[in-house]
């Protein structure tokens, strides 16, 4: 039996558990009475939300301490992030359900973050500290009705902690260990990750600072390089509000994140002295109003980037962005809930290179043209009954300075039948979504294009859940995606490349199958698995398989031990062959990776230690093709709250 049918058989065995589609499809138990923000933007019982969504509570991201916010991410059904097992530096891919980076939503607090100056207009998590997250949202198919340009695929909706209810507490967190590759065994300190945060609430008044630092080295870019290439961080945040009343409070915050990723020749798969040096800042407010039945929330960040790659192909980048959401949330009665809002959003970018034959840098993407603005009004509705039927619809009108207007809508019924044991649900949604080209598209002097249109997203989602209580949710869900008016880097002859909309049209479906088994009181196992078809013009790095299992296991309620494993199935792969001048399709082998945890809680809410092993096996593998994985690596670290 190859690995394949191996895996496929994890997968039938895990449908024939259950028909659902369980909306917490990451590897963390959630609670029946729990509740959901991501898909109407309403507090709303789970039980009662028929979209596919996985939260990831402090609790959770307590066992997975020393890993990425990518990483962890990565362990949800129908995401995979590509760049994840690799250098700390590499460039990240986020492929959900098969789509790419421009394709997903990131909110830090309810405020959508972009980085004008990407190709693809995504937000880098390589930026955000996972110590200063407190929750995660993953809101999967196509959103674009309450989130706008972007939100064709995935939200990931990211909370970031809160302030301390004492007047003043001290949280330390810090963590050492290996980053070598599976042909070292040195075992030597190459992987350092410390954060403090310092917060309180003073009467009205809160208050939050918090720091966090890595550096890691001591692992080549590339799979045959020498030199290790480092990559190092630092995080600041400082968030200041105050509550005026039951009724009114405010916030306003500042946060700068910056890293210097080093990272070697990707065409010819050689060692170089290439850096990349990334500097963000925001300066942002959330404030919220509540009123009889009501609430008007206006959140508004402005974020500056700016980007400078060293290498043979120097270039500078400079991105502004400002993003302002105000919306009313009015609850007619316990069983119909609206929101109604506007979004306004502001982009701009700047960019300098050195033309051929000059050795000084000169201006290549002028800000004054380079920009546009974005002002989208929007309506979402949600009905719960009585005997189980649940609607969710929403419709968005873009208006863009560049393109016009395009509008899109939703609908997503759901039905739960409650029974002596838990409850069955069927769930089904259509919804369209929209990508704006970014600026780079439009305006880069050599390939930009300003007549571009939006690509456009129709997503088709059918399935269903079952819940045992206190025991079991399993689920199965369907879906189908439609691309249209896809923009590519298009050949127009004589060596002459240019973003298009082409003609074609793409299409990706798969089923994501999810189990949570409290098996004992102290024991939990949690798998999912996904299958994704995509056309084959796009399936570059997706695997068509893709299974995450754990086992978790308290132990006196102060131990936590968890076992992990992923597979990965074989993908293609693409690299330039500098002898033929042309890219070339490989295939990458399919890999699994084991890896566990451990926590002790040795003074309870107070003094945590921690430890976590990846890749026990060694397992040899690409995820991308010619550059380096990690291969066993261990990582121990303490948590101290004051």
């Amino acid at each position: 039996m190859n690995t394949k049918t191996l895996v496929c058989g994890i997968l039938l065995g895990i449908s024939h558990l259950g028909f659902a589609q369980q909306q917490t499809d990451s590897l963390q138990i959630q609670e029946l009475d729990e509740v959901v923000v991501s898909d109407s933007r309403f507090n709303l019982k789970r039980e009662n939300s028929g979209k596919v969504i996985t939260k990831i509570t402090q609790k959770e991201l307590n066992q997975l301490q020393g890993r990425s916010i990518a990483d962890i991410i990565n362990m949800t059904a129908g995401i995979e992030i590509n760049g994840t097992r690799s250098n700390a530096g590499q460039n990240l891919s986020y492929f959900v359900r098969g789509g790419r980076n421009r394709q997903v939503l990131v909110l830090i607090d309810g405020v959508p973050v972009t980085d004008a100056s990407q190709i693809a207009n995504d937000y880098d998590l390589r930026l955000l500290n996972a110590d200063q997250v407190e929750s995660i949202e993953i809101l999967k198919g196509a959103s674009s009705t309450l989130y706008g340009t972007g939100a064709a695929t995935a939200v990931i909706n990211i909370k970031l902690k809160q302030e301390a209810k004492d007047t003043f507490s001290v949280n330390l967190r810090s963590t050492i260990g290996t980053n070598q590759s599976q042909d070292d065994s040195d075992y030597d300190i190459e992987n350092f990750l410390n954060s403090v945060s310092v917060s309180g609430t003073v009467d009205k008044f809160s208050y939050m600072a918090t720091f966090g630092q890595q550096f890691t080295d001591g692992l080549s870019a590339i799979a045959n390089g020498d030199e290790s290439d480092a990559f190092n961080s630092h995080n600041g945040f400082l968030k200041l509000g105050y509550r005026f009343s039951d009724k009114f409070r405010l916030a306003t915050y500042a946060s700068f994140d910056k890293f210097k990723a080093d990272f070697d020749d990707s065409f010819g798969l050689t060692d170089a002295d290439n850096r990349s040096i990334t500097d963000q800042h925001r300066y942002g407010l959330n404030s919220e109003f509540k009123y009889n039945k009501g609430s008007i929330t206006l959140n508004a960040a402005y974020n500056t980037v700016d980007r400078d790659i060293e290498s043979g192909f120097p270039s500078r980048f400079k991105a502004q962005s400002f993003k302002g959401d105000l919306f009313n949330r009015y609850n007619f009665n316990d069983k119909f809930y609206t929101v109604l809002g506007v979004n306004a959003q502001r982009n701009e970018i700047e960019s300098f290179s050195i033309p051929f034959g000059e050795t000084q840098f000169q201006q290549s993407i002028n800000p004054e043209d380079a920009t546009f603005t974005i002002v989208d009004p929007y309506i979402n509705a949600v009905y719960v009954s009585d005997f189980g039927l649940n609607i969710n619809a929403g419709l968005r009108l873009n208006n863009h300075s560049e393109y016009g207007t395009h509008l899109v809508y939703s609908l997503n019924p759901s039905f739960r039948k409650d029974t002596n044991f838990g409850y069955v649900k069927g769930l089904a949604s259509y919804s369209t979504s929209f990508i704006t080209p970014s600026l780079f598209q439009l305006f880069e002097p050599s390939f930009g294009n300003a007549d571009l249109e939006p690509e456009e997203n129709r997503t088709i989602e059918v399935g269903a859940e079952v819940h045992i209580k206190d025991k079991a949710t399993i689920s199965v869900v369907y879906f189908d995606r439609l691309e249209e008016n896809f923009v590519d880097f298009v050949d127009q002859g004589d060596f002459v490349f240019q973003y298009d909309n082409t003609n074609n049209d793409f299409t990706a479906s798969g089923i994501e199958l999810v189990a949570d088994v409290k098996v004992t009181e102290n024991l939990q196992f949690r798998a999912n698995g996904t299958y994704t078809k995509v056309d084959e013009s796009l399936n570059l790095r997706i695997p068509e398989i893709k299974v995450n299992a754990a086992l978790n296991y308290t132990f006196k309620e102060n131990t936590n031990i968890s076992l992990m494993y992923q597979f990965n199935d074989d993908r293609d792969d693409a690299f330039f062959n500098s002898d033929t001048f042309e890219s070339e399709t490989v295939n990458l082998s399919s890999y699994s990776l084991l890896d566990a945890s451990i926590s002790h809680e040795v003074l309870k809410n107070r003094f945590t230690v921690f430890a976590n092993f990846n890749n026990i096996l060694n397992e040899a593998y690409e995820e991308l093709f010619g550059f380096a994985t990690r291969g066993r690596n261990i990582n121990i670290g303490f948590t101290l709250s004051l």
